[in-house]
């Protein structure tokens, strides 16, 4: 996509053109990516977009620059990042994960009703004993009391939880390689196949965020 950004001809900056984050970088699709690679080509094109390089252009040709410099920094810092690349692949897909979780919230706000969060199934027991050691610590702060026991299992709760985080970033890893493996088939992968890993990208997704909002507020309930 290099010809996108520059006149083959003449070398100066051309308008942006409507691609996704994936192809303005001349990139398939794809999830695993070799992060220094897109680095090297982020600060490449850095150095021959950014609108200070590009002061004595015409002023159209200073808008186009400015258009492509913010475009390009918003592609990297989504495809350097493993989740926002993986959230972002799922929005070119059609599945609007941001949208539904802020749409959730401003619904919540407005009804004053508690946002509904769907506890992960293996984690129903584990997070049932959690709340109620939270609600014992709360209640211990009101009251003055000071219980290092309790504090010491809620500790080691949250890094029960901190592990299971990390390895759900492993098992999102192994569907990457699912997608690749799709991508790389081309044509020949099927509507139903693509769905199928997505709904496993999506999956895990879900349990990692659920899991990063307990630990967040574990920690809270820890400091205050």
């Amino acid at each position: 996509m290099r010809a996108a950004h520059f006149c083959e001809s003449c070398g100066k900056v051309q308008p942006p053109v409507p691609v996704d984050y994936f192809s303005f970088f001349g990139l398939p699709p794809r999830l695993s990516l070799d992060v220094a690679a897109l680095e090297k080509s982020f600060y490449e094109l850095s150095r021959k977009l950014h609108p200070d390089l590009n002061a004595r252009a015409g002023s159209q040709e200073q808008e186009w620059s400015l258009e492509q410099s913010s475009l390009l920094n918003d592609a990297y810092r989504t495809l350097r990042d493993p989740i926002k690349r993986t959230e972002y692949l799922l929005h070119l897909e059609g599945v609007l994960l941001e949208e539904q979780s802020k749409s959730a919230t401003e619904q919540a706000r407005a009804t004053g009703e508690l946002k509904k969060q769907i506890v992960p199934p293996d984690l129903l027991e584990e997070v049932f004993e959690l709340n109620l050691h939270l609600e014992e610590l709360r209640m211990n702060k009101k009251m003055g009391d000071d219980d290092p026991a309790l504090f010491e299992e809620i500790g080691k709760a949250k890094l029960s939880l901190e592990a299971k985080h990390e390895a759900l970033l492993r098992e999102l890893q192994t569907y990457w390689k699912e997608w690749d493996g799709l991508i790389d088939r081309g044509p020949d992968a099927s509507t139903t196949d693509r769905q199928r890993v997505s709904g496993k990208l999506v999956d895990v997704l879900n349990r990692r965020n659920y899991i990063r909002n307990l630990v967040r507020d574990v920690n809270a309930a820890m400091e205050n």
